[in-house]
């Protein structure tokens, strides 16, 4: 089984396997730093803004990725339960109140719309939660993800979650991607792994399809979006960590052909959980290069559904 092993960082994920959604948590040790970058134009967040350095909470104590678009945001409300239940959360004095910013991805087109992430989910992906990271594609919030949108949902190619881990010299980095992208997926060729299909087969190539539209319909207005979380060992302070949050764009946009675009929610969480001494610089470039492993490996790892054919369908 493959393993990530950052001291109290545990992954768990719960979906509907019928209806085509779920969500994923990042449980964090006690003390942890979290921060965020959002460069999407169509974001649906929860408490991203307590993650600001000029803010007052220091910590955070779990991230939640999801699907169902605005209503999935009612899993981070499982995983509050989950921690206040252990005890965990920042010390108001009167309460220890967990701090849980969460993200979705719009997803309802893919499977039954009526279907979404829910406290319930939330908590059981709590429970769920381990070091494992065999768990890839359509798993937690990657159920209903797909990637290549420019043609239309029918020739969308099925995506999902990934993940990347690496340690060196004490140093752990642990990178997770949700992939949902208005764009396609590329390796590092910049050949397309996953992406907006042509009816007689290939992929369209979602930039090449802009340029020619040009002075035309431009692109459709669907709604879309990448989600990523970078946890490090390393001690960092909050501004460092959101600094860690920014570089985890640039390998989210080595991947995703185009990126950051108005109709996506393009989001990196980040968190360092302050066991090693390790320089902003290193934890960020090297966030990227996770990311980007993260981002492939979610198209990688999928299985078609829903009548959506995945990149292991169509090579």
């Amino acid at each position: 089984m493959a393993v990530f092993r950052i001291d109290g960082v545990r992954v768990g994920h719960a979906q509907d396997e019928k209806g085509l959604t779920g969500c994923s948590v990042v449980l964090l040790p006690p003390g942890s730093r979290g921060g965020v970058d959002v460069r999407g134009g169509a974001p649906g967040t929860r408490e991203t803004d307590l993650l600001n350095p000029v803010n007052l909470v220091e910590e955070v104590h779990a991230f939640v990725l999801s699907g169902g678009s605005a209503f999935g945001l009612a899993a981070a409300t499982g995983v509050v339960s989950f921690l206040e239940e252990r005890g965990i959360g920042f010390d108001t004095g009167v309460a220890r109140v967990p701090i849980v910013p969460a993200a979705v991805i719009f997803d309802l087109a893919v499977g039954d719309a009526g279907a979404r992430p829910d406290a319930e989910m939330g908590y059981r992906a709590c429970l769920e939660a381990s070091e494992d990271l065999t768990r890839q594609g359509n798993v937690g919030a990657g159920m209903g993800a797909t990637v290549g949108m420019m043609l239309g949902p029918a020739n969308a190619t099925k995506s999902g979650l990934g993940t990347s881990f690496m340690e060196s010299g004490g140093l752990k980095i642990l990178a997770m991607a949700v992939v949902n992208a208005f764009g396609d997926v590329v390796d590092e060729e910049g050949r397309i792994l996953a992406g907006a299909r042509l009816p007689e087969g290939g992929f369209a190539c979602t930039e090449a399809c802009i340029e020619t539209a040009l002075g035309g319909g431009g692109v459709p207005p669907l709604t879309n979006t990448t989600l990523g979380v970078i946890v490090t060992n390393a001690r960092l302070g909050k501004t460092d960590v959101n600094w860690v949050a920014q570089r985890g764009h640039n390998g989210l946009a080595r991947a995703v052909s185009p990126s950051h675009t108005k109709l996506d929610g393009d989001l990196v969480f980040a968190a360092a959980t302050g066991q090693v001494e390790a320089a902003a610089d290193t934890v960020g470039i090297l966030g990227a290069v996770l990311m980007a492993r993260a981002v492939r490996n979610a198209v990688l790892h999928a299985e078609g559904v829903a009548g959506i054919p995945a990149h292991a369908d169509l090579v």
